[in-house]
């Protein structure tokens, strides 16, 4: 049988969010033995909130929506890398060598961890990856890149270096995982986005499936 690490964080009212992006909310819309035999509930939420996959519409006017990304690229082979608490910015040597501690051969999908503990409210201090990383990453064959925080680039940035260089590489990203309990190495990923049409993003269920 095989053996999972769910690398999802729960979202709820708690859940960080971008300084004016949208808080996540549950109502209570029909409930059961009040007024209807079941529970139906009404979500408001960011296409950003929990983990999410960003779509290359949210980083190019011209980029295509979450709905039409090919999801095959959020499922197969991958490697889990630490790279924690090392700097402000990751650089492309420093990506490097931590990949070559790690494994012999880097998987298409690469996720990177930067917290010993994810935080539970906003970090406006976290890792950020440089777009020199992200061009040896696609250089190397990795198509998706993952990140424990809440972007690749800084919250205050206007020129989206990384993900400018992941949209000139037709690269995939997710981002906001929670790779607390995921040990560096080799695993089989599984994270498809929701089908969302036109949107710029769209929430996941990210998986690690161990290896035998």
């Amino acid at each position: 049988m095989s053996r999972f690490i769910d690398i999802t964080p729960v979202i709820s009212a708690a859940t960080p969010v971008f300084p004016g992006d949208t808080p996540f909310e549950a109502q209570s819309t029909m409930a059961i033995g009040k007024n209807g035999p079941v529970n139906v509930s009404r979500l408001t939420l960011s296409s950003h909130a929990g983990a999410h996959a960003d779509a290359p519409l949210h980083y190019d006017a011209s980029g295509a929506p979450i709905n039409a990304v090919d999801v095959a690229a959020y499922i197969g082979p991958c490697t889990v890398v630490h790279i924690i608490n090392d700097a402000a910015l990751l650089s492309r040597d420093m990506v490097r060598d931590a990949l070559a501690q790690t494994v012999t051969e880097i998987a298409p999908r690469v996720l990177i961890r930067t917290y010993q503990r994810q935080p539970k409210v906003w970090d406006p201090a976290f890792t950020v990856i440089s777009a020199a990383a992200i061009t040896w990453l696609a250089d190397e064959g990795v198509r998706l890149i993952g990140v424990d925080t809440p972007s690749l680039d800084p919250a205050s940035s206007k020129i989206m270096d990384a993900h400018r260089a992941v949209f000139a590489h037709n690269m995939r990203i997710l981002e906001g995982l929670c790779l607390d309990d995921a040990p560096a190495g080799a695993y089989e990923l599984i994270a498809p986005p929701l089908k969302l049409e036109g949107l710029d993003a769209a929430p996941v269920r990210a998986l690690l499936r161990v290896l035998e």
